[in-house]
């Protein structure tokens, strides 16, 4: 299959270098140019190329930039081929991205963007933490292996998406249409908690749509506070734990 991703940050670089093991031909981009993209994607298989190039004549893009950045990408997905699906992982932060209206009023994000981009889109890979994503993937049939939720109105690309999260080393569960992915937004107890496949299940089904903002900004509070001081020394899992601890 022919890939675009389009952001090469953390997400980005582990999905340039899974997707190209397992045998597709991938291409990526950024907003700076093709001679800015790190020498560690290119090496895992991806092929650097200019924006305008990510999205010709390929059978997916990804997109996995800001979701404060969307907007300004809609002439490029204008330019995505009709029957190419585009995948989004972003999520939506306040402090980051500026405060966005209809988000603060609760529409579900990935309906947001994809009136944005003006086509649809499928949610995936944006409920697991970067550190997770690059090292606890895990193959098929693994009793341990973490699970990943997939959203999208349309049938046909809802099952490309739920194909390549397995492809990256991570069950994928389908959570239906856009309507409903609001159940996976950051604040949720499915949100980069690390779950398995039966407990994503049930972390989908216990989220309740008004208290994800809440606890979405209570948990950046907290990591605010403790990253700012170089004394608390935490483990690689302390992230994990503090969504595990304030979203349930």
């Amino acid at each position: 299959m022919r890939i675009g991703i389009l952001g090469v940050g953390n997400i980005g670089a582990t999905l340039t270098e899974r997707l190209s093991a397992a045998g597709h031909d991938v291409k990526v981009a950024n907003s700076r140019g093709p001679e800015t993209i790190p020498a560690a994607v290119t090496g895992a298989g991806g092929r650097a190329v200019t924006a305008d190039e990510v999205v010709a004549d390929v059978d997916a893009l990804i997109v996995s930039i800001p979701l404060g950045a969307i907007p300004s990408i809609r002439p490029l997905i204008d330019r995505l081929p009709a029957e190419a699906v585009l995948l989004d992982t972003s999520n939506y932060y306040p402090e980051r991205d500026g405060h966005i209206a209809a988000l603060d009023a609760g529409e579900v994000e990935s309906r947001w963007v994809a009136a944005q981009l003006g086509r649809p889109v499928v949610k995936a890979w944006n409920a697991v933490l970067a550190q997770t994503f690059a090292a606890k993937n895990r193959p098929a049939g693994s009793p341990d292996r973490i699970a990943l939720p997939v959203a999208g109105d349309d049938a046909r690309a809802r099952a490309l998406g739920t194909a390549l999260v397995e492809q990256t080393g991570f069950d994928a569960v389908d959570t239906g249409p856009l309507a409903d992915s609001w159940r996976q937004q950051p604040g949720a107890p499915a949100y980069c908690t690390e779950l398995t496949r039966d407990e994503l299940t049930t972390a989908l089904a216990a989220a309740v749509a008004a208290r994800s903002p809440k606890r979405r900004d209570l948990v950046m509070t907290v990591l605010t506070e403790v990253f700012a001081d170089p004394s608390d020394a935490v483990g690689p899992d302390y992230v994990v734990e503090v969504n595990r601890l304030l979203t349930r």
